[in-house]
C-alpha cells in the first residue's frame, strides 16, 4: 500500500490523494511521471519525497514513513515491514507512573516470548534490539513509557499504535471492546482485564502460585497475539476504501502455538476472594 500513498507529502490530503486515484496516479512512479498535476504543490517537492520515499521502502526503513504518516495511517507500513515487526505488550501493577512491570510478551508473528518480574525481565532489553517496527494497542502512551521508564532505555523504533488506527475506523475504546468490535472471541479468557491481571500477580508474588502466573502470561500472550489479527482486519477495512482492496488485502493470520494456558479454578477462586473489585483499566 505504501507504494500507492500519496498523503504523506506535505500538501495532499485525503481527498487529493483519491483523486489522483481517480486520474490513473496509482503508484509513485505514475506521480513522478506528472509531478505537476497536483496543485498548490511543487513538482521538485514531490519528485524529492517520491525519490526519498523510494530509498526509504529499499533500504527497509520504516521511520521514514513513520515521521510523515500520521498514526491512523501507520497501517499502510504493516506488509512492507511485516519480518520486522514486535507485537508488544505488558502487564504492571497499576496505571501510575510509580507502577511496576509485571510480565511482558512480545510476538514476532511466529515466536511467542514471554518476560517476567523477578526471574527473565532483563533478557527483554536484548530481545528487542531486533525489532523494527513495534504494534502495540495504546503502547505511545502506556506500554513505551513505562519500559523506557523501568529499563532506563530509549525504544526508537517506529510504532504502529492500533488505538489510532482503529479510531480511524470509528472503533473506539479500550482493547477488549474494540477486539469484540471486531468479532474476536477470548474464549476462557473472555471478562479478564488488566486490573484481574493485577489480583493474578499478587497470587502469584504473595503465595507463588504457580497457576496464577501462568494464568497471568496467557491473559498477557492473548494481549499480544491478538494485536496481529486486530492489525490483519484494520488493514483489510482501511484497503476497502480503495481501489486496490482486490489485489491487497491479507489473508487470516495463523495463531501461535500457545505453550501457556489459563487456570480457570484460579480465576474463579480470585473473582471470589475479590468479588466487586473495581477495575482500573
Amino acid at each position: 500500500m505504501l507504494e500507492h500513498t500519496f498523503c504523506h507529502i506535505q500538501g495532499i490530503g485525503y481527498a487529493g490523494e483519491r483523486r489522483l486515484w481517480q486520474d490513473g496516479i496509482c503508484r509513485w512512479p505514475d506521480l513522478l511521471d506528472h509531478p505537476d498535476i497536483v496543485p498548490r504543490v511543487s513538482g521538485n517537492e514531490i519528485v524529492a519525497m517520491l525519490e526519498q520515499s523510494a530509498a526509504a521502502l529499499s533500504e527497509g526503513d520504516p521511520a521514514f514513513f513513520n515521521r510523515h504518516l500520521k498514526q491512523g495511517d501507520s497501517w499502510r507500513l504493516f506488509p512492507h515491514f511485516r519480518e520486522g515487526i514486535g507485537y508488544l505488550d505488558i502487564e504492571t501493577t497499576g496505571l501510575g507512573p510509580a507502577c511496576e512491570i509485571t510480565t511482558i510478551a512480545l510476538y514476532d508473528g511466529d515466536r511467542v516470548r514471554t518476560y517476567v518480574n523477578g526471574s527473565n525481565l532483563d533478557e527483554f532489553v536484548y530481545d528487542v534490539e531486533d525489532i523494527k517496527l513495534f504494534v502495540t494497542f495504546n503502547g505511545l502512551s502506556f506500554d513505551i513509557p513505562i519500559i523506557e521508564n523501568h529499563f532506563r532505555i530509549n525504544l526508537n523504533q517506529p510504532h504502529i499504535d492500533l488505538r489510532y488506527v482503529l479510531a480511524r475506523l470509528g472503533i473506539k475504546g479500550g482493547l477488549k471492546r474494540c477486539e469484540k468490535a471486531l468479532g474476536l472471541n477470548r474464549g476462557s479468557l473472555d471478562g479478564i482485564d488488566g486490573s484481574f491481571a493485577v489480583l493474578l500477580w499478587r497470587e502469584y508474588e504473595r503465595h507463588h502460585n504457580e497457576e496464577a502466573l501462568e494464568t497471568l502470561l496467557a491473559y498477557n500472550i492473548e494481549d499480544t497475539v491478538n494485536l496481529e489479527l486486530l492489525l490483519v482486519e484494520a488493514y483489510n477495512r482501511n484497503l476497502e476504501k480503495t481501489p486496490f482492496y482486490d489485489d491487497l488485502q491479507l489473508a487470516w493470520p495463523e495463531p501461535p502455538k500457545l505453550v501457556h494456558q489459563p487456570d480457570l479454578e484460579i480465576v474463579e477462586t480470585i473473582k471470589r476472594q475479590n468479588q466487586g473489585y473495581t477495575s482500573l483499566f
